[in-house]
C-alpha cells in the first residue's frame, strides 16, 4: 500500500529540515575554496614547458634542441636563477603523485652527488631549482590514469581512422596547422619560455582541442569523450596543487607540460583557490 501524499511530503520536509540543521551547525569550522579572499591565497607561478627530453608522446609534438649543449645549459642556468629569485617553498613538476617516494630518492641522489640530471624537464628545471633553494623535496602531482569504461569511449584517432577521416587525424596532429606551438628554433630557453606562456599562446593552444572534441556522430563522440577526460585530468592535477597548502605566505611553482598550463591557470582564476602570476613577471629575459 502506497502512503499518502501529505505523508511522504512530511517525512521529506523533516530530512530536508535535518540536514539544513546539520548543515547549519557544521558551517563555522567548515573551510571553503571559493571563500578565501585575497590575502588568504597562496601564490602560485604555473610554468609551461615543451618537454625537452623529446618523448614524441603528445597528440603533437615539438623538436627540442639537445639541452645538454654547453649553450642550452647556460640559457637554463639564467632561467633558473630566475625562477629562484620568485622565492617558491614548493617546486611542483609533472609526475604522478603516488610515486613521490621514487622522485624523492631521485632528489637526494642528486643532492648528495649520486644522480647526474637527464634532459628531462623535471630534471633540469624542477630539481636543478630546488637544489639551489635546499627545498626539502619536488613534489609529485600529476594524475594520468586511465578514464573509466571501454577505452574505445575515447580513442578519437581510431575512429577518425576507421570513418574515413585520415585527413583530418593528420591535419589535426600536424605541429603546422597547430595554434600556440611554439617552434624553438634559434630562440634562447627562456625566450622560448616567454613565447609560450604568453596569454596568447596559451588560448590559440587550447583552441585545438575543440578539433579532437568534434570528432564522432551523433551515436558516437569520442572526441568530446576524450576532451573531458583531459579536462577532468587537469582537475585532478589542480586539486593535488591545492592539497599541497592553503597558507597564504606560500608560494608555489608548477613546472608542466604547456598543454596543461591554460586550464590551470584558468581553474586557478575561477577557483579563487590562489593569487596568480604570469610567467612573464617573473622571468625578466630578453625576447
Amino acid at each position: 500500500m502506497k502512503k499518502p501524499r501529505s505523508s511522504i511530503c512530511q517525512v521529506a520536509a523533516g530530512l530536508l529540515l535535518a540536514c539544513m540543521t546539520l548543515s547549519a551547525a557544521a558551517q563555522p569550522g567548515v573551510k571553503l575554496i571559493r571563500e578565501r579572499g585575497a590575502e588568504q591565497r597562496p601564490t602560485l607561478l604555473i610554468l609551461g614547458v615543451s618537454h625537452f627530453d623529446n618523448p614524441g608522446q603528445d597528440v603533437v609534438n615539438v623538436k627540442v634542441d639537445d639541452v645538454m649543449s654547453a649553450a642550452r645549459q647556460k640559457e637554463i642556468a639564467q632561467v633558473v636563477a630566475a625562477l629562484t629569485a620568485f622565492r617558491p617553498n614548493f617546486v611542483v613538476v609533472e609526475w604522478p603523485r603516488t610515486k613521490q617516494d621514487k622522485l624523492d630518492a631521485r632528489y637526494k641522489d642528486f643532492q648528495e652527488g649520486r644522480y647526474a640530471l637527464t634532459r628531462d624537464e623535471r630534471d633540469q628545471l624542477g630539481l636543478r631549482l630546488a637544489a639551489q633553494l635546499k627545498l626539502p623535496r619536488v613534489n609529485a602531482v600529476d594524475w594520468n590514469e586511465e578514464p573509466p569504461g571501454d577505452e574505445k569511449l575515447y580513442a578519437w584517432d581510431q575512429y577518425a581512422q576507421s570513418h574515413g577521416e585520415k585527413a583530418l587525424m593528420a591535419a589535426i596532429t600536424d605541429p603546422q596547422r597547430a595554434l600556440g606551438i611554439i617552434p624553438q628554433g634559434t630562440l634562447s630557453i627562456g625566450a622560448w619560455l616567454l613565447k609560450m606562456n604568453s596569454a596568447e599562446s596559451l588560448a590559440a593552444s587550447q583552441r585545438n582541442y575543440f578539433d579532437i572534441a568534434a570528432i564522432g556522430d551523433e551515436r558516437e563522440q569520442p572526441g568530446a569523450n576524450w576532451v573531458g577526460y583531459w579536462y577532468g585530468r587537469n582537475l585532478k592535477i589542480f586539486n593535488n596543487l591545492i592539497l599541497l597548502t592553503d597558507r597564504p605566505a606560500d608560494r608555489i611553482l608548477v613546472i608542466y607540460g604547456a598543454g596543461h598550463a591554460y586550464l590551470l591557470r584558468q581553474f586557478a582564476r575561477e577557483s579563487g583557490a590562489f593569487r596568480l602570476v604570469d610567467v612573464d613577471a617573473v622571468v625578466k629575459i630578453a625576447r
